[in-house]
């Protein structure tokens, strides 16, 4: 049996994927919580960092939890292509939340180092995480970012990174490089008959319509 468990960041989340003693970490915050996340995860096997997507408060302390924590990072290649440029995809958002949200996200990624890393594997949606001793699959969630991915574990639990948002209430990321793909990328979601969803923000929630 797969279980995951949250780790509650300030506003965001990172999560723990634990199938017997295996352990994957996904996301990894912001250099505020490395402490919180390194004494959660430090006595665990951890078996792959897998990032979902490149903005600051999910890659943050990749570097330094890879190192601690012995563990190999992945990502997809086209969000790593934006870190190794030191540049971020152009961001668009909607309502006035959204907004507010994209304007507070430009100023903490332009304030926020990024230290080095480079990913021991460059995931794409089908790939399975079997190799890690997980019964999970990754999905690609393109919209948020090029390169934005999920994991849906066993069917039934779906980590969907930013793809979807639930601050206030769930919903399509209401910040994003390109809003159709997002939409489909929600679509998808919704489809892919997970009964739960663990968002990259917020508490998780009964999978739905978005």
């Amino acid at each position: 049996m797969v279980r995951i468990y949250r780790i509650r960041c300030g506003t965001g989340n990172c999560f723990l994927i634990q199938e017997n003693d295996n352990v994957v970490l996904v996301d990894t915050a912001t250099t505020r919580y490395r402490d919180k996340v390194l004494k959660i995860c430090k006595h665990k096997n951890i078996k792959l960092i897998l990032l979902t997507h490149g903005h600051t408060d999910n890659v943050q302390n990749a570097a330094y939890l890879s190192k601690k924590l012995n563990a190999p990072i992945a990502m997809h290649r086209d969000d790593f292509n934006s870190l190794a440029k030191n540049q971020m995809e152009p961001m668009l958002a909607h309502g006035i939340f959204g907004k507010l949200l994209l304007r507070y996200s430009k100023k903490k990624n332009n304030r926020e180092m990024i230290k080095p890393f480079y990913p021991a594997t460059f995931i794409r949606s089908g790939d399975s995480l079997y190799g890690f001793g997980i019964s999970a699959i990754i999905v690609g969630l393109p919209g948020h970012t090029k390169g934005s991915i999920g994991v849906l574990v066993e069917d039934s639990d779906f980590i969907v990174g930013d793809a979807l948002m639930n601050f206030a209430y769930p919903t399509k990321a209401l910040i994003y490089g390109d809003r159709q793909t997002m939409d489909e990328s929600a679509f998808d979601i919704r489809e892919s008959g997970a009964r739960v969803i663990h968002y990259g923000h917020g508490k998780s929630t009964a999978n739905r319509g978005w």
